[in-house]
This record gives structure tokens, C-alpha cells and sequence, in this order.
């Protein structure tokens, strides 16, 4: 049942996945008035997305609709991991850049850094590097990527608990979670507040000009500072409900003190934020501004932990 219900799902996130990202790939490249800098973040994040889709949607949903267990090679499994932790982690990463892009035009202005092309080209270099070098240790010994959940995708070993995929999962969740959400966090922190101070200053001007306000269609319109706050709140928000589930899957068990994960947990949380388009990037209008510890896992002395129906057979 499982198995089926998460082959539905895909499909209807594949779907809207290539229909969004899709629609911004064709606009940057057929507009010229779009190719700035600050969109070259954008395509970017589409592009992730759209590998994430192709390389990753297709296998998951045959093994889905197939019996619900890996169909493929034991290496396959690894490259289809890497390919996933790689395209996952370049979004992650890109969504942090945007972050601090928003935070830089809001709250520096003309004050702040430009964000020139050969800018916005070196920030979507560092989203790819840090991804592919975080992608590709557990192909030389630190971590593994083995089967997960109900064995329809591959994914990070987080069950084995030897130093080394613990030390590799514990790094991971730092350096591709925790960093990138904290930029994104902060950085909405300080665009709400620099909105807030700016409506105040506006608000103290009014008063001094005896004027009721400084805006000429305000009663047609939501105060500026609630919308954006509003739209910061409903990003931040998204990303933290989106990204937090897989993450909290993956250092759990790294963490002794806290129970193991269950099969149909580590499986839901997979449905991540990387198989949706950004809606709120491209279409502003639509206001979202069990396991056994026998033999569950691998243990510390495996080479390797996956297993695929045609090893079985």
C-alpha cells in the first residue's frame, strides 16, 4: 500500500515539478529582459530541481508500481543517492543564496554590494561545488548510500552506527542544512525588520506633514509591511516544513539518545521540498509570499549494505 500511494504522489509532484520549473527555464532563455543576476539564482535552483525530477522520479516511481523494493544494481543505487544528495543539496544552497540577495536589495539598497552576473555565476558555482563534495565521500569509505525506508529509492545510510557514517551524517545536516537555513532565516529576520523601520519612518513623516498617510492608494491595498512580512513568514516557514523532516531523519540516529527512525517515517519525509517548483520565485500572485537493530541496518564491518531484488533473485 505504501508503495503505491508514494508512485501516486511522485507522479503528481513530477508533474507540477516539470511544469514549474520547466516554465522558468523557457522564460529566462527566450527573455532577455529576465536574465539578471538575480534570476540567474532562480534558473538555477529550477535546473536542480529539474535533474532532481529526471534522474530520481523516473526509478522511484517503477519500483513504486513494481513491488516496492529496489529493482536495480547495488552501484546504481549509489549513483542514483549521490545524484539525489547532490541536486538536493544545490537547491538547499541556492535558496540560501536568493535569501541573501532579497536581504541585500531590501536592506542595503544602493548602500549594499552589486550583485553583478559574474556574481550571481560564482554563487551558483559554490552551490554545485559544495553539493558535489558532500555528494561524493561515501564513494571512498565516509558514509554510504545504501536502500531506504521501504526500499523504493536510495538515500544517506543513517542507520549504520559506526563513527564514520555518523561523523559523515553529523556534518552533512551542518554544513548542507544548518548553514544554508540559518542564512535564510536571518536573512528574513532582518528584511522584516528593515520593512517595519521603514513603514515607522514613513508613518513619522506623515504625522509631521499632518497627512494621514504618504500613499496614495493605501485603502486599495494591504499595508506593505504586513504583505511582505507575510510573505517572508510563509517562505521561511515553507522551507523549514519542506527540508526539516528529511534532515531530523538523517541525524537521528547519529544522535544515541533518541529512538531509531520507523520505515514509513524516513519515506514520507523524502517527499522534500526539492520535487516542488517555487511557486512563490515565479508566481507571486498565488500569495505564498520499524527496523530491527539486528538486522535492520548495516553493521561496522559491512563493505556494503544494499541489497536489490536482482542480488535476491
Amino acid at each position: 500500500m505504501w508503495h503505491y500511494l508514494l508512485g501516486v504522489i511522485y507522479i503528481f509532484l513530477g508533474f507540477f515539478s516539470v511544469t514549474g520549473n520547466g516554465l522558468v527555464v523557457y522564460l529566462y532563455t527566450k527573455s532577455k529582459a529576465l536574465k539578471t543576476p538575480a534570476n540567474l539564482l532562480v534558473v538555477n535552483l529550477a535546473l536542480s530541481d529539474l535533474i532532481m525530477l529526471t534522474t530520481n522520479f523516473p526509478i522511484f516511481a517503477y519500483n513504486c508500481f513494481s513491488g516496492g523494493m529496489w529493482m536495480f544494481s547495488a552501484r546504481y543505487c549509489e549513483i542514483y543517492a549521490c545524484l539525489g544528495a547532490v541536486t538536493g543539496v544545490c537547491s538547499i544552497w541556492t535558496l540560501g543564496m536568493i535569501s541573501w540577495d532579497r536581504y541585500n536589495i531590501i536592506c542595503n539598497g544602493f548602500n549594499g554590494p552589486k550583485l553583478t552576473m559574474g556574481k550571481a555565476v560564482g554563487m551558483c558555482a559554490f552551490c554545485w561545488l559544495m553539493a558535489i563534495g558532500w555528494a561524493v565521500p561515501p564513494f571512498f569509505g565516509w558514509g554510504k548510500y545504501i536502500p531506504e525506508g521501504i526500499l523504493d529509492s536510495c538515500s544517506y545510510d543513517y542507520l549504520t552506527m559506526d563513527f564514520s557514517t555518523r561523523s559523515y551524517n553529523m556534518c552533512i545536516f551542518i554544513f548542507d542544512f544548518f548553514l544554508p537555513a540559518g542564512i535564510i532565516i536571518i536573512s528574513y529576520v532582518f528584511i522584516v525588520k528593515a520593512i517595519y523601520a521603514h513603514e515607522e519612518a514613513m508613518r513619522a513623516q506623515a504625522k509631521k506633514m499632518n497627512v494621514t498617510n504618504l500613499r496614495s492608494n493605501e485603502a486599495d491595498s494591504q499595508r506593505a509591511e504586513i504583505r511582505i512580512a507575510k510573505t517572508a513568514i510563509a517562505n521561511v516557514s515553507l522551507w523549514v516544513i519542506c527540508w526539516t523532516p528529511y534532515a531530523a531523519i538523517t541525524i537521528q540516529p547519529s544522535l544515541p539518545s533518541l529512538p531509531r527512525v520507523t520505515t514509513p517515517s524516513s519515506m514520507l519525509s523524502a517527499t522534500r521540498s526539492s520535487d516542488w517548483p517555487s511557486p512563490n520565485e515565479h508566481m507571486p500572485w498565488f500569495c505564498v509570499h520499524e527496523v530491527d537493530n539486528k538486522t535492520g541496518g548495516s553493521s561496522a564491518g559491512d563493505d556494503k549494505s544494499t541489497v536489490t531484488a536482482s542480488e535476491k533473485s
